[in-house]
């Protein structure tokens, strides 16, 4: 068998359409070519698969299993192809109906999931969307392309494969109910250590102690972590009916009127923001689509105004 890296990709769409038509006359006329032309490249495919890859019968040919399966591969291989030429030739996103996948850390989902659909919506009126929250098996769907663009804080670590770009900067503070008996009187860490914590649960970046517990033991405190969760719902709830507090953004509480936010302890300068990226692959970095989508969720974060308190 010759060495496949040689081998005319023509040949192949050949090969594909005697399969489909087992009869070299009617092959040579679905592709437009000579009858000279498919005997000349059957005998290269044969010289390259094997005498055994068409087997001549009084009325055209028959393929063989390997030729069946080769046209089978081809198809395989030309439809990525033919996919990459469209994303370039023919996009326009008011046709495009592909399905579009977004993932996102759970917290982003549930803040801005409705937002960042609204705006993906307008943008790709004629597409479906998938918007999952990120998790364990997310990084290896979007390395094999099964995930169009993600949406993580900038202390996840990923690979060199995908490319990355700053979306938006959230100023933190503490947040608690309104006319909190302590914080509205003081934030400093001696006055305000003893107070509950409830914190979001940011997967692929917490590890068993959060940064606020190494803050406070670095302070000689130990963090009162009462509740730790996924869902935004769940921890509003429980600092509106609580003394509890959490390090979260004047963004949680735009619309709770029972909740305020208030002025952070002294701590560490990269305690006081945590930064949003977007990312695709590298590889796709040309693609306008996801260079849409890269437009696309800046748009809606640029937008974003984060009230001061």
């Amino acid at each position: 068998m010759k060495e496949l890296r040689d081998l005319d990709l023509n040949l192949l769409k050949l090969l594909q359409a005697v399969v489909e038509t087992r009869n070299t006359h009617q092959a040579a006329d679905k592709l437009g070519i000579s009858q000279t032309s498919v005997s000349r490249g059957l005998a290269k495919l044969r010289e390259t698969f094997g005498d055994q890859l068409f087997i001549r019968k009084a009325h055209g040919v028959e393929p063989s299993e390997l030729a069946e399966k080769l046209a089978e591969a081809a198809d395989e291989m030309f439809t990525p192809l033919v996919k990459v030429v469209e994303s370039y030739q023919n996009f326009d996103p008011q046709q495009f109906k592909g399905e579009v996948s977004i993932a996102m850390n759970i917290f982003m989902l549930e803040q801005w999931g409705d937002g960042i659909f609204s705006a993906l919506s307008e943008a790709l009126p004629a597409a479906s969307f998938k918007l999952v929250y990120w998790q364990e098996q997310s990084l290896n769907e979007i390395l094999n392309g099964q995930i169009d663009y993600l949406l993580l804080f900038s202390q996840f670590q990923l690979p060199q494969e995908i490319y990355q770009h700053h979306l938006k900067e959230i100023k933190l503070s503490l947040i608690a109910r309104k006319d909190h008996p302590v914080l509205s009187k003081s934030t400093a860490l001696e006055d305000i250590h003893h107070l509950p914590i409830t914190r979001i649960l940011a997967d692929g970046i917490n590890s068993k102690r959060a940064p606020v517990e190494d803050f406070y033991l670095a302070r000689g405190y130990k963090a009162n972590i009462v509740l730790t969760t996924h869902s935004i719902r769940v921890l509003l709830n429980k600092l509106k009916h609580s003394d509890a507090l959490s390090f979260g953004s004047t963004l949680v509480t735009e619309n709770e009127p029972e909740l305020s936010c208030y002025p952070l302890p002294t701590i560490p300068k990269e305690m006081r923001t945590i930064q949003i990226n977007g990312g695709y692959l590298q590889s796709k970095r040309g693609f306008p689509l996801n260079q849409l989508l890269h437009q696309t969720i800046q748009n809606f974060f640029d937008k974003m105004i984060q009230p001061e308190k």
